[in-house]
């Protein structure tokens, strides 16, 4: 008795493997900013979430944050003089910013996006339809991720639409 896989499922995989790819290369870049960074000194971190306020602004330091979702959660994290912010209207929306960097994300209807921008890069991700997008800049780049594609800009930028499996890395 042979098992066959349903045409549908067949065609996945290799999505599935893309996708896991993408993954392995942003975890390894994000890895490498942050040994890359490692010896500069942290300032005042500041952190904004919505829930449970209906929109979350902060400002610590040079460091600023925003968050506000109308459904979902939207979170947003700021450090030094980084600035994050998160919007969600379904789904998940969630930033990082650490030195001059600025990260927005934004989702709705169920769509899941993560932003972060480390030592001053500009990070863009969009996500609906329960779809993930990733974005990835460090010093001086900039990297989006949203549904109609990815762009990656400059040095240590990454950006993956996990649905499509479209991905880029410059490094």
């Amino acid at each position: 008795m042979s098992i066959q896989l349903m045409p549908r499922v067949h065609s996945l995989i290799p999505s599935i493997t893309r996708a896991g790819a993408s993954l392995a290369v942003g975890v390894a870049i994000a890895g490498g900013m942050a040994v890359a960074g490692s010896g500069v000194a942290s300032a005042a971190q500041v952190g904004c979430a919505s829930p449970p306020s209906a929109n979350d602004i902060r400002v610590i330091g040079d460091a600023s944050c925003g968050a506000t979702a109308t459904v979902g959660n939207a979170g947003a994290t700021a450090m030094d003089s980084g600035t994050a912010v998160s919007v969600a209207n379904g789904g998940s929306a969630n930033s990082l910013a650490t030195g001059f960097g600025v990260a927005l994300s934004s989702s709705r209807d169920a769509g899941a996006a993560h932003a972060f921008a480390i030592g001053g890069g500009i990070s863009h991700s969009n996500a609906s339809n329960g779809h993930t997008t990733i974005s990835v800049a460090g010093w001086g780049s900039g990297a989006t991720a949203e549904a109609s594609g990815v762009k990656c800009v400059g040095p240590l930028s990454f950006a993956v639409n996990l649905n499509t499996g479209a991905v880029c890395a410059m490094r």
